[in-house]
Order: C-alpha cells, then structure tokens, then sequence
C-alpha cells in the first residue's frame, strides 16, 4: 500500500475537495433522506467553494490525505470560541471526515483523525467534539476507537408526521 501524506489542503486541491464533500453529502442523505439534505446539482462545487473560503482562517484546519499524487480524503475541523447553545466552552469542532470509497479500510481516516487531532491541539483546543449519523457505524468504531466518547444524541421528529403514529412517552 502506497505511503499517504496528511497536509494542510491548497487551492489546488479544492476540485478533488469538493468530489469527497459531494460524496459526504449523498452518503448521509442516503443514511437518513429526511433528516439529511438532498444533494444538490452543484454540491461538489459548492463545497469546494466554501472550504477554499476557510483556507486562510488560522483557526480552521482543512487537511488533505493524499496517495501517489492524487487526493484520497479530506477532513475539516476548526477551533470555536465558547457556544451557549450547545453548553460547551472553547473546543475544536471536527466538522467533516471522509475517505474515497476505493481507499476506505486502509487507514486513511485514521491518518486524518490523527492530522486533526494533532492541528487542534497546536490551536489550543482542549476538547475535540464531532457529531456522526446514527447509522455510520464504521465512523463511530474508529472514533470510539481514538478515545471519543458519546456525549450527546441528537434526535429529529418530521412535524408533518401523523400524531396518532407517535408512541406515548408515558
């Protein structure tokens, strides 16, 4: 198997960037079609436009795992001051991770984890927090698998749901 560099992303990397957050999209409407959005016609150039926006952020890292030349996954995380909302003081957030699906199993997430973890920390965040679909159990295995532990469960209701279909909670 082919070494893989993690790096910091480049504007030149932002085409193949925004294939995978294409890709993260569709992957997570098909987990769950009505929490997720659908993805729209431009979302690869949609995502490459809003991470070439963040490149610049000191505060925001978007790393590239590359092999033989050719950019095989992307993470984006970034550094947050105090959020009321969510209780939570200053943190690095971990937004995005996602592998082409010819280099999953092959340790690259793992590699990008670890280029996460590493720039926070240099940031100075003392906590990462991410959130992952209910269904994407190989993201939480290594997740789990890095030391994260469950800290919040998100839960959505379709309010257009027919009531007499919902359980009585008590």
């Amino acid at each position: 198997m082919p070494n893989v560099i993690v790096r910091r992303a480049s504007p030149k990397d932002l085409p193949a960037v925004g294939r995978l957050g294409a890709l993260l999209v569709q992957e997570h409407y098909e987990f769950d079609s009505r929490r997720f959005m659908r993805p729209p016609d431009n979302a690869a150039s949609g995502y490459a436009s809003f991470l070439g926006s963040q490149l610049a952020d000191p505060d925001v890292g978007v790393l590239v795992a590359e092999r033989d030349g050719q950019v095989v996954g992307y993470a984006y995380a970034s550094v947050e001051d105090r959020d009321w909302m969510l209780l939570l003081d200053r943190a690095g957030v971990l937004h995005d991770i996602i592998v082409d699906v010819a280099a999953r199993r092959q340790g690259v997430a793992r590699q990008l984890l670890a280029g996460v973890l590493e720039f926070l920390k240099s940031r100075g965040a003392p906590r990462v927090v991410l959130t992952t679909a209910e269904a994407n159990e190989a993201a939480q295995k290594l997740f789990a698998s890095a030391g994260f532990r469950r800290t919040m469960i998100e839960m959505t209701r379709e309010l257009d749901a027919d009531p007499s279909s919902l359980r009585s909670s008590g």
